[in-house]
């Protein structure tokens, strides 16, 4: 298959086959990812495909804010976005994503404040690392 030539910034996140030959494409990029620009790829990947041997359906799109984090890219175009966290053990941690690299992330886990009225603690955040092999679930909390 030929390199896309759209450019070398787009990643992939998601790429299944559905019963029906449903054929599913996630793409994003740092930036973001236009409906024009997943209609290019959409083409683009088209071409090397042959409906006269199979036939399919194909759709490329962006993931989308509701879909969990899948690729360490994702994680790295949300760094300063609040997420909410589940381990493969059931643990559950919400905070700020404040870095990430290869292997893991960094959450600065949301200070829990003291609900008596008469002690006013200001708990100050603590910071946690995550591998991502210990991650189950990752999904951005959507705020308005």
């Amino acid at each position: 298959m030929e390199k896309y030539p759209g450019g070398n910034d787009f990643f992939i996140v998601y790429i299944g086959v559905k019963p029906g030959n449903i054929i599913r494409v996630f793409v994003d990029r740092t930036e973001g990812i236009t409906i024009k620009e997943c209609a290019e790829i959409s083409r683009f990947i088209q071409k090397s495909l042959n409906r006269d041997e199979e036939d399919f359906e194909l759709m490329v799109s962006s993931p989308g804010l509701d879909r969990p984090l899948q690729v360490w890219e994702q994680y790295r175009k949300n760094i300063g976005r609040s997420l909410k966290i589940k381990l493969n053990d059931g643990s559950e941690y919400k905070g700020t994503l404040t870095g990430v690299d290869r292997k893991k992330i960094i959450l600065e886990k949301k200070a829990k404040k003291n609900k008596k009225k008469d002690k006013n603690t200001n708990a100050e955040p603590s910071t946690i690392e995550i591998p991502f092999d210990k991650i189950d679930k990752a999904m951005i909390i959507i705020t308005y």
